[in-house]
């Protein structure tokens, strides 16, 4: 603790009071040894940041608890609106199980690039359950984890360029207020030109 309050330029009873307010996870132990991290010192980096901007310390142990269950963070701070999506953490460990081993350096940094993996200390944090189960269940089925960023990356472009033409058809006849209101609009329209793509696609015979 002592290691740890030094590194983090604060004093030992100030982190005693953190740790009172679950402001950071408690330390592992080993018998009667206490063991703290880089986890434990970036999040006190992150709390000294926060007190400096004018947050109360009540509103970064709502912020800390919203992180550790894999709240976004954002939607709690006012800078995003809520997501459909589920954050998923996960030991490194536990994600090379999701992908039967293929969780190469190669394929994790372009899970990176993509958004869909972040690093938390000794955890991996993935943007989207759905998302996450979904690549799981093609590799599962043989197709190569590669191959599924790499398709990933095409259909988040294509995306963006349906979410771009939303919005603008919304805000041309109405206001930034219903864009949230209408989203589900969006989304039946995708999913059913998507359903009518493929019923296209698996009546076309190989070769045609």
């Amino acid at each position: 603790m002592e290691e740890l309050a030094r590194e983090a330029g604060i004093t030992v009873r100030t982190l005693r009071f953190y740790r009172e307010r679950k402001l950071i996870p408690p330390p592992r132990r080993e018998g009667r040894i206490a063991w703290y991290d880089e986890s434990h010192l970036a999040r006190l980096r992150t709390i000294a940041a926060l007190l400096e901007r004018g947050h109360t310390l009540s509103g970064i142990a709502e912020l800390s608890e919203a992180f550790d269950r894999g709240r976004d963070v954002g939607e709690l701070l006012g800078l995003v609106e809520p997501s459909e999506e589920t954050p998923v953490r996960l030991t490194p460990e536990e994600l090379a199980d999701y992908f039967a081993g293929q969780v190469t350096p190669e394929n994790l940094e372009a899970a990176m690039d993509l958004g869909y993996v972040g690093i938390d200390g000794e955890e991996i944090v993935h943007v989207s359950r759905r998302l996450l189960d979904v690549s799981a269940a093609l590799v599962r089925e043989g197709v190569p984890l590669a191959d599924v960023l790499s398709a990933a990356k095409r259909v988040r472009a294509q995306a963006e360029d349906l979410a771009e033409l939303f919005t603008d058809l919304v805000l041309s006849h109405a206001t930034e207020h219903d864009l949230q209101r209408l989203r589900p609009l969006a989304k039946s329209v995708v999913e059913a030109e998507l359903s009518l793509a493929l019923d296209r696609a698996l009546a076309r015979k190989p070769g045609e």
